[in-house]
């Protein structure tokens, strides 16, 4: 017996007569019928704009559905399913089984496409929102677990003092003399270390003057936590944001950064390049600028996309899970 779904609203004459036809066809093609309705389940309500639509097999009817379109399509069904049993394909017969249940990575993929949102969302306000402990723990005396936080992210982010926040000091950052920042003290003046000894600066956590170094620097921060802010943005729309042009994740995104971050490589590695390339040290106004629209663009770009395949699977799923509860 072959099975049949059916998808219909309330208040919709159509879909009872399709019911009526596919009763009256019983006789002739006998068939399992599973009838979903789609205000029960919302998430399908997409899937199915216009009702009804009709499956039986890998057929599709959709309305209008006439009586003589179903039995064509019933018995293509049939005929489909006899001639798969008669040459004992396999692989029919694991497609129907694996149709027809509904396993524990259903169920799990089906919660997952659900609320991915909330599981990147967690994760990215925990990789950002940790390193802000370190200079705390340091503040309260807890070199060891601040030590651990240090450590974990070292091989992450560069953790150059010079381009990093600090929490209970003088200044919120001590940007290279090179950067020009006014009204700030310059890193070699305010710590007396060489910037272009990177060991150094990068060992260099803080202490009770200066205050103490987010272990993340302050592009890593804006990029994560720019991230973290559109994936928030992206679920309270519930997903429905449109796709971010490649061509403006490429100009607005990536040449930013790029640019920002590649210039200041003379400067830090102590050699000059030709004359048309100044050098220069990156400011944390420009750093988290960058940092920002990267971050931003990257997750617009990327959200949007995974936010496709996860709306194919939860319909996929949803359609799976409300017909097998049916059969």
């Amino acid at each position: 017996m072959i099975n049949v779904t059916l998808y219909r609203k309330e208040d919709c004459p159509e879909c009872d007569q399709t019911i009526r036809d596919l009763e009256s066809l019983q006789s002739v093609i006998p068939h399992r019928l599973a009838v979903i309705d789609l205000s029960q389940h919302p998430e399908l309500m997409d899937a199915f704009p216009q009702v009804p639509v009709v499956e039986a097999g890998p057929y599709r009817l959709v309305t209008p559905i006439s009586r003589q379109n179903l039995q064509v399509s019933l018995g293509a069904a049939r005929d489909r399913r006899d001639h798969a049993e008669r040459v004992g394909d396999a692989r029919f017969a694991e497609k129907v089984q694996r149709g027809s249940t509904v396993n524990k990575t259903d169920r799990a993929t089906y919660w997952f496409s659900n609320h991915y949102m909330v599981v990147f969302n967690l994760i990215f306000a925990l990789y950002v929102g940790i390193p802000w402990l370190a200079p705390v723990f340091e503040k309260a005396g807890w070199q060891l677990p601040a030590r651990v936080i240090y450590t974990v992210y070292s091989p992450l982010c560069h953790q150059l003092a010079f381009r990093s926040w600090f929490l209970f000091g003088e200044q919120a950052a001590y940007p290279r003399q090179l950067a020009g920042v006014e009204g700030l003290i310059p890193f070699e003046q305010a710590i007396g270390i060489n910037p272009t000894d990177t060991t150094a600066s990068r060992s260099f956590t803080g202490n009770d003057l200066v205050g103490y170094k987010v272990a993340l620097c302050e592009r890593d921060i804006a990029i994560y936590g720019s991230i973290l802010i559109f994936g928030l943005l992206f679920a309270a729309t519930r997903m429905r944001l449109r796709h971010l042009p490649f061509l403006a994740w490429v100009l607005i995104g990536i040449f930013p950064i790029a640019l920002d971050g590649f210039s200041q490589l003379p400067s830090l590695i102590g050699i000059s390049g030709p004359a048309w390339l100044p050098i220069r040290e990156s400011t944390p106004l420009l750093r988290t600028i960058t940092g920002y629209l990267f971050g931003f663009t990257t997750a617009w770009y990327g959200y949007t996309l995974v936010e496709d395949t996860m709306r194919d699977t939860r319909m996929l799923l949803a359609r799976k899970i409300a017909v097998t509860s049916l059969h």
